[in-house]
């Protein structure tokens, strides 16, 4: 049985990363909702795209200061700040990618997670 307080969390959670990229014009936002799929390290991917390095860590840096601000959350783990080619943000229930597009569209993070559902934000 899912645990409504935790589920209820991890949605607050989800609002408050998606806010944060709109925040810094985060193009082609996409949620994988991985909870439903066997061994998958967490519930959720939010997946989005920058057209520059300083684009991909001003997203990144809006996603953690509008989280923290909004929840007192900050990630377990947070990479890629160095190139920022690819940053990943870890807060357990919730990883958030923000990549450069080129790289995006090689990983294709999204068809390795194929059987997840699948949600695009549309854009403000």
């Amino acid at each position: 049985m899912v645990n409504e307080k935790t589920l209820e969390s991890t949605e607050v959670l989800m609002e408050e990363v998606i806010k944060g990229i709109q925040e810094k014009k985060g193009l082609s936002i996409t949620c994988l909702n991985l909870a439903s799929i066997n061994s998958t390290v967490c519930d959720y991917f939010v997946v989005c795209h920058g057209t520059s390095n300083t684009h991909v860590s001003a997203i990144a840096e809006s996603v953690e200061e509008t989280v923290s601000k909004q929840t007192g959350m900050k990630p377990r783990r947070r990479e890629g700040f160095s190139n920022a080619e690819w940053i990943l943000l870890d807060y357990l229930d919730v990883v958030v990618h923000v990549f450069q597009q080129e790289i995006r569209e090689h990983y294709r993070l999204e068809d390795l997670w194929a059987d997840a559902s699948v949600v695009n934000i549309e854009q403000e």
